[in-house]
């Protein structure tokens, strides 16, 4: 009896086909052969050093991303309507010396698509995010970590949503954000491993999730009022926590 159960068991054994094994779907496979886009706006302060910097964005992501990227310049010509609506239309124009339209409209965007040989569909939203990096201030050589890691976000907020200040103080909290020639900022961004970006009342963090909590900590001690050598002293024990931990 058991050696007819044990040949039932081989035969069942032998039955079982073998485990599938299928190959990674690409970029345009996964959206059924559709070409996905991605559209960033360009700031006015920003288009001249987008202009400088151009190389340094298109390599890594024409490249390296397999990743499609173009500047495009649209300009929409038109009236206003009956009902105070803007009519025209988008197409590529060169402008005159003395040309007068009633209304001119430049929308400047980086836009982006996917190729067939794009190996991964997430390349896209991370060369998205690269660009927008870049248009918040970001150094290119710093904003490309987010094309190579995975656990890097960049997170904003203004000073307003710390604490209501106006005029000289607005202008206190700012110096106290950057210190002499940026010495605070620098400290801050060292001890956490981040990088920071102070636009005017808006603060950008680029970093880790949890590295990021630690600078906007700090950050939002020295809007509230705190010295800057409170402020180290806890980034210290701070620091050394986090070395601790990891």
């Amino acid at each position: 009896m058991a050696t007819i159960e044990a040949t039932s068991m081989e035969e069942d054994k032998a039955v079982v086909p073998p485990k599938p094994r299928f190959e990674p779907l690409k970029a345009h496979e996964m959206s059924e052969g559709g070409v996905q886009f991605r559209k960033v706006n360009v700031p006015a302060h920003r288009f001249s050093p987008l202009k400088k910097a151009w190389m340094e964005i298109y390599t890594p992501v024409y490249e390296q991303m397999k990743i499609d990227i173009r500047m495009n310049l649209k300009v929409l010509i038109g009236g206003f309507g009956k009902d105070g609506v803007v009519a025209g239309s988008e197409f590529y124009i060169v402008l005159e010396l003395g040309s007068v339209f009633p209304e001119i409209v430049i929308t400047r965007k980086v836009e982006m698509k996917t190729r067939p040989d794009t190996p991964d569909v997430g390349n896209l939203q991370k060369c998205a995010d690269f660009v927008h990096a870049f248009m918040l201030g970001f150094d290119p050589m710093d904003a490309i970590a987010l094309l190579r890691l995975d656990d890097l976000y960049v997170e904003t907020f203004e000073i307003k949503d710390v604490k209501t200040l106006r005029g000289e103080h607005l202008s206190r909290a700012i110096g106290r954000l950057s210190g002499k020639g940026g010495k605070t900022k620098f400290a801050i961004e060292n001890s956490t491993r981040t990088r920071i970006v102070i636009a005017d009342t808006k603060i950008h963090i680029l970093g880790s999730f949890l590295n990021i909590k630690v600078a906007r900590d700090s950050l939002c001690s020295l809007i509230l009022g705190s010295p800057a050598g409170k402020v180290y002293s806890k980034l210290r024990a701070v620091s050394a926590r986090l070395a601790e931990k990891f």
